[in-house]
């Protein structure tokens, strides 16, 4: 049997789930609904309307993409130091801190976002402890800092594992060539270790900006709607307006605007790799 016929139910799946909604998605976005059925007398009206009423979906996207880069920048602060110990260091309880890392995905990402509304609503367990010192209470929920501090809880791990497994896989002997030549522990980092791992924290941006500049659960409850992003306006335009057009529209052109992003993240790591080969 040749090789090729293992990759079948593969290419099933990826017609069926992956082309075939894209397909549609494609068709709906080109076409315009009228009172009978949909039609392509106006076939680029809807993308021609992402750009219309005054900017006010530009400003959404603008809104939606900076967030998720701050999300992203954030995580990677956070998620490259946590990374870099694990990976370094071999001691006993290092299962148990890489899947108490692991622990928040295991749980529904809905009900990771409630659990951020206990600790932050009005009477939640932040509230709690500032009113028992004696200071007001805060307003949390429904603010930009709310939206984001659910963002980086939810997507951390997908910047930790990539750089961790970059890292864990990088030869030990390259690092101690470098330490035998008298390189300091910062010299060795900067020119040594951060460019060996830089395949991970591609992955890792990657993993992280993609689902942070389209959700709209987390924006929908702990900013308290009070915080729309691109991702609400797409679910708004297919639970609540109906309308299947514009928000396969909507959804077309954060689909190119993502890919586009991936493509110059490969080129960077591309050229990096290439950078990293004439070096050596």
């Amino acid at each position: 049997m040749k090789r090729s016929y293992f990759s079948g139910p593969y290419a099933l799946w990826m017609i069926l789930f992956t082309i075939f909604p894209i397909v549609f998605v494609g068709l709906y976005a080109i076409t315009v609904r009228n009172e009978t059925a949909n039609s392509l007398y106006a076939g680029l009206k809807n993308i021609s309307e992402i750009f219309a009423n005054k900017g006010t979906y530009m400003k959404v996207l603008w809104r939606s993409i900076t967030l998720a880069f701050e999300c992203t920048l954030i995580c990677l602060f956070l998620g490259y130091p946590c990374a870099y110990f694990l990976a370094s260091k071999e001691f006993a309880k290092y299962k148990t801190l890489f899947v108490l890392i692991l622990l928040p995905m295991w749980m529904n990402f809905l009900l990771r976002t409630y659990a951020s509304m206990g600790l932050l609503e009005r009477n939640g367990i932040i509230n709690t402890i500032v009113t028992s010192l004696g200071f007001e209470r805060l307003d949390l929920i429904g603010t930009r800092g709310a939206v984001l501090y659910g963002m980086i809880y939810n997507y951390l791990p997908f910047m930790v594992l990539p750089i961790h497994t970059s890292l864990k896989k990088m030869d030990r002997r390259v690092i101690e060539a470098a330490q035998d030549l008298g390189a300091n522990p910062l010299r060795v980092f900067y020119k040594v270790t951060l460019p060996l791992s830089v395949p991970g924290i591609i992955s890792g941006i990657t993993m992280v900006f993609m689902p942070s500049v389209t959700t709209f659960a987390i924006s929908g409850l702990l900013g308290s709607g009070n915080f729309m992003l691109i991702g609400d306006v797409i679910e708004a335009q297919f639970m609540q307006a109906n309308n299947w057009n514009f928000g396969s529209a909507l959804s077309l052109f954060m689909t190119a605007l993502i890919l586009l992003s991936i493509g110059l993240l490969n080129r960077l790591d591309a050229g990096k790799n290439s950078e990293r080969s004439e070096k050596w």
